[in-house]
Formats: structure tokens, sequence, C-alpha cells
């Protein structure tokens, strides 16, 4: 019998023969709002299958991560596309507009900035207007929660009363509910950004690595990363604004066996494996070069070359990374 295969259909044995998430159910329509590379896999490293026009409608099947959609073009075809409001705009989205919700889980109760990270300097994307729904994602501290808008654009507003308002029995992810500060303990936070940042072991090292993706490391991204996926804190982007964040909360210490674990460890640069190497220099005027995360034990969990196979943990004790050390603390 021959019977044309619409795009429905082989949308649907693909999905089957791929074990696609549930979430996948709750196809949106979107735009591609400028050309954009269609890959497929969800890495800037993976193979460039096209390139998508300005116009073209995709169906996005699922939210990878914070970077990328998984999108079916109207031939049929899956693949992967920078999540970006600047190369893709969901349609008709529900309110919150994260793929597969249907409600949002807060109201903006009068005009407030949207803007692109936790800061009052930051770039402001936009103001969002009174009676819009949002979709609270995470809040990094007791000021700033992050959201994303109807068109699933994701940004930062104030956690004020007065400009934002978390509905009626409703949870803010790494929060409380109703609008309340529910920021997890100190203890908590630790083990989940060391928890994730163990889950990236092996990935590869890049000096200066790409902030928008996951596929490669520095040491400072790395970092980061940790705390940005464990409890939504996003920190400095490079090792020297980290140390300056550590050391400005006032707990900074020169002695490696008095750090806590899940502390930044801040280093000096490589001169040699001996403590020799080392003597006579000035660390308080030593430059920071590299930036890990304390484990306990005296073992620090960190990426820093490629030849090192990339992230990984190492001890410190009697090794150049102790007569390196300049100072550490916590971050939180």
């Amino acid at each position: 019998m021959n019977k044309k295969i619409t795009a429905l259909t082989l949308a649907t044995i693909l999905a089957a023969s791929i074990s696609l998430p549930a979430a996948m159910a709750a196809q949106q329509t979107a735009e591609v709002q400028s050309s954009v590379s269609f890959r497929d896999r969800p890495s800037t490293s993976s193979n460039v299958v096209r390139y998508l026009k300005k116009g073209e409608e995709v169906s996005v099947l699922n939210e990878v991560n914070d970077y990328w959609y998984q999108v079916q073009d109207r031939s049929g075809k899956i693949g992967y596309v920078s999540s970006n409001a600047k190369y893709i705009a969901l349609e008709g989205a529900a309110s919150g507009g994260t793929v597969g919700s249907t409600n949002g889980n807060a109201v903006i109760v009068a005009s407030v900035s949207f803007r692109q990270s936790p800061a009052t300097d930051a770039s402001r994307i936009r103001y969002l207007q009174k009676g819009e729904n949002v979709t609270v994602t995470g809040q990094p501290n007791k000021y700033w929660y992050e959201v994303r808008d109807s068109k699933g654009v994701k940004g930062y507003v104030s956690t004020s009363s007065k400009y934002i308002k978390v509905n009626a029995g409703q949870t803010v992810p790494g929060g409380g509910s109703n609008g309340n500060s529910g920021v997890v303990n100190g203890g908590q936070a630790v083990e989940a950004i060391i928890k994730a940042g163990m889950k990236y072991l092996g990935t590869p090292y890049e000096y200066g690595s790409n902030r928008n993706n996951n596929s490669t490391f520095d040491c400072s991204d790395f970092v980061r990363t940790a705390f940005r996926d464990a409890i939504n804190a996003i920190l400095p982007a490079d090792s020297r604004q980290q140390g300056s964040y550590v050391k400005n909360k006032g707990n900074a210490v020169s002695d490696w066996h008095q750090l806590k674990r899940g502390d930044l460890m801040f280093f000096m640069s490589y001169k040699g494996t001996k403590a020799s190497s080392y003597s006579g220099v000035n660390k308080s005027k030593a430059t920071i070069t590299h930036v890990g995360i304390y484990l306990g034990n005296g073992q620090i969990l960190h990426t820093y070359s490629k030849e090192s196979g990339g992230v990984r943990t190492d001890s410190i004790a009697g090794k150049h990374w102790e007569y390196r050390f300049l100072y550490g603390g916590s971050a939180l």
C-alpha cells in the first residue's frame, strides 16, 4: 500500500525511535529570528546540518538545557538550535514561555526592568509590564529572580513584592513559595554545587571557553557553571574577578587547611613542582591565574589543561597546588 508519510507521522516515528522525553508531547511552534545553525547535537562543536533562515517555522520538541532547543523543521528533520531569543522565538507560548508548560507561576505587579544578569547595572532586555505572566525558574539570591517571559526569553527581575507576585501555591526553584525567600542553607548549597561540578568530570579543557555552552571549560567557566547549575548563582566570569568577589565577602584565608568544603581556591602561575620555586614570591601581590572548588580532605575539583584530561580532582598537599595557593573562601 502506497501512502505518503506525513511530516507528523514521520515525527512520531522518529520520536519513538530515539526515545524522546515525554515533554515533547507538548510541542510549540517557533519562528527563526535570524539565521542560525541547525545542528545534529546540542553542542557548538557538533555538525551543522544546515542553516535555518529568518522567518522559518519549526516545532520545538524539547528544551535540552538553558542553551539548546531540540526542534523539527518542516521537512521532518530533527536537530538542535540555540535557544537564544535573538535566534528563535516561541509563538503563542503559554504563560511563562517554557516548553511544555501551561501556566506561569508569577505575575508582574508593576512595570519592572527585565535584565540580562542579576545586577542593577546589568543590561536591560526590556521592561516587563503590569499583568504579564512569567515563570520564575530560580532565585540566585534574595534580591533577584531568574524568570522566563511569555516568549521564552530568560532574564532577571527584582524579588520585591511591589514588582512581582508568585502565584499562591507555586514554589520557586531554589527558593520558597508565594514569594517568600527560601534559599537553601549553606550546607545544602555546597553539596548541590559539588554534585553539579562532578557531573562534568572529563569535560575537555579549553582556554577562553564559550560561556554559553558546556562542551568545554576553562577553570573559571567550570566554577561559574557549577554554581549556576546548582543554585542559580551567577559568579563573575573570570578567576581574578571571582577572587575579588570572595575576598570582598571578608572570609578569605591564606592557609588552605582552614578552608571548608565548597570554598573556592585561588592560585598563582605555575613556576615548578618544588616549594623552593615559590620562595620569595610576594603572594599578596601575585596575580590569580587559576580557580577550583575545595572538596575537603585535601582535594580540589577543577580543570586546568587539555593534557590533564579536563575536569578532574587532585590532591593539594605536597604538590605545586599547595605552593601556588594564594587564598580561598566561600562565594556563598
